[in-house]
């Protein structure tokens, strides 16, 4: 049964929706992004993730074909780069569901590794498609923007979460990976990848990530990480802090093998690579 009002009664502050809103509460709001997600990861017991970031302008490989076939000419040298870039959707597609039926073998009463993206088109949709087609949950940062950035269909509705403040989505991302792939993408990848590679190398975190540049050519070309080294800017030891794949069953051996090493199996020296890991050190 509801409660009838009381005459003259004021509203709880925890109830009334004109104060949330206010400039005054912004600090409650901060804090509900923090406690919502927490509670809701807690309950779906998810303990830690592998972040998927990359662009959302990267179209699947079907939807590539379908508009180059029909570009005309003044369009079809936009058509035949979307179609060469699609390669990357298909690619992280393919690494997420790998990482999810690996992560499904795995002996734990908890959800481990989850795929995560930051909900949108492009590579988050790929990447939490794969999850899903592999029958793994997954998980979307959403964040509202002026121009509408919808969820994507694949994520599981349980684990769909849309931020407001940038920065408590990049905390979100930060705070259960183990790992993070970073595919081709633009200001915002590059924002999230720059953010996460300070945090590790300012030590600010209590764990490792593993961190994968999918694609070196892009990045090589796009970040001339060398160069920093070589101008001092970073330290030469800085370089040693990712790794480049460029196909899904070379990202997905350097993951797992990481993973296990670090977190599975830690007995095992983390220091020591394969040959097949050491080599995509740059």
């Amino acid at each position: 049964m509801h409660e009838h009002p009381i005459a003259g009664r004021a509203a709880l502050a925890y109830q009334n929706e004109k104060f949330l809103n206010t400039p005054d509460a912004r600090t409650l709001r901060m804090l509900a992004e923090y406690i919502e997600p927490q509670s809701r990861l807690r309950h779906q017991n998810v303990q830690d993730t592998i972040v998927f970031f990359g662009s959302a302008r990267i179209p699947s490989g079907e939807a590539a074909s379908s508009a180059l076939a029909l570009a005309d000419e003044q369009a079809r040298p936009a058509a035949e780069r979307a179609l060469e870039l699609s390669r990357y959707y298909e690619d992280a597609r393919e690494l997420a569901h790998r990482l999810t039926s690996w992560s499904q073998t795995l002996p734990s009463r908890r959800r481990r590794f989850v795929i995560t993206s930051g909900g949108g088109p492009g590579i988050m949709q790929a990447a939490n498609l794969g999850a899903h087609e592999a029958g793994g949950p997954t998980v979307g940062f959403n964040i509202r923007l002026p121009f509408e950035q919808v969820p994507n269909p694949y994520i599981t509705p349980e684990l769909n979460f849309e931020f407001h403040y940038f920065f408590m989505r990049k905390f979100w991302f930060a705070y259960l990976a183990k790992a993070l792939v970073a595919f081709p993408g633009g200001f915002g990848t590059l924002d999230e990848v720059m953010e996460i590679l300070t945090l590790v190398q300012t030590q600010k975190l209590s764990k490792k990530i593993v961190i994968v540049l999918y694609g070196r050519s892009y990045w090589e070309q796009i970040v001339n990480f060398k160069a920093l080294a070589d101008w001092g800017t970073i330290s030469p030891l800085d370089l040693n802090l990712f790794y480049f794949a460029d196909t899904p069953q070379e990202a997905f051996d350097l993951l797992t093998t990481q993973l296990d090493q670090i977190y599975l199996n830690p007995a095992a020296p983390a220091e020591e690579e394969t040959p097949a890991i050491a080599k995509t050190r740059i």
